[in-house]
């Protein structure tokens, strides 16, 4: 299969049921994927496993992704993430609700607003160094309340428990280090 398919083209032969285009997404989008979900879920068997899942939600469910946000890349990523923390909470018995059809379409596939503006993976490997850099010129506290809100899928109320602080004070605190990521990579494009 041509590998200069863009993502979305790739996905609507997807959509269409061609399995050699899944396995050419498989081979494009399981390292960045792999990643994300062992950082969520750690170990190895569990992160394999959830990224089989992934695959089989995609080909299940490709028609449930709006071809028109052109934004592949942020609904594979939030579909990895919300599948590992679905597996997370059910470990730590968080999730008690069955896991149904219609379980999996509300809270595991991802919607995704077309107003968000799309990203593929070759511009999301440009920025990369980009966003490492604004997370790495964060403080450490900021850096810990963003990974208790995407890896470990914390809410602020969440947060604030686990860190016995005031929700204000989380929500302060959240505003603060997204307003602070934003500067920052917004100076790194001026440069």
């Amino acid at each position: 299969m041509d590998t200069e398919l863009t993502d979305i083209e790739l996905f609507e032969r997807v959509i269409n049921r061609d399995s050699k285009a899944l396995e050419n997404l498989y081979d494009r989008y399981s390292p960045v994927l792999y990643t994300l979900v062992k950082r969520i879920v750690i170990d190895q068997e569990k992160a394999e496993e959830i990224l089989a899942d992934i695959f089989v939600i995609i080909w299940k469910k490709s028609s449930m992704f709006d071809i028109n946000s052109g934004n592949l890349y942020s609904w594979l990523i939030n579909l990895a993430r919300n599948k590992s923390l679905d597996l997370m909470r059910r470990e730590e018995s968080i999730i008690t609700d069955e896991y149904t059809d219609e379980y999996e379409n509300t809270f595991i596939i991802p919607q995704i607003s077309t107003l968000i503006p799309s990203n593929d993976l070759a511009k999301i490997f440009s920025s990369r160094d980009k966003i490492y850099s604004a997370f790495h010129n964060l403080t450490e506290a900021q850096q810990y309340v963003l990974s208790l809100a995407y890896y470990e899928g914390l809410t602020e109320s969440g947060i604030a428990k686990k860190l016995n602080i005031p929700l204000l004070t989380v929500k302060s605190k959240m505003r603060v280090v997204l307003n602070t990521l934003s500067e920052i990579i917004a100076k790194e494009d001026k440069q």
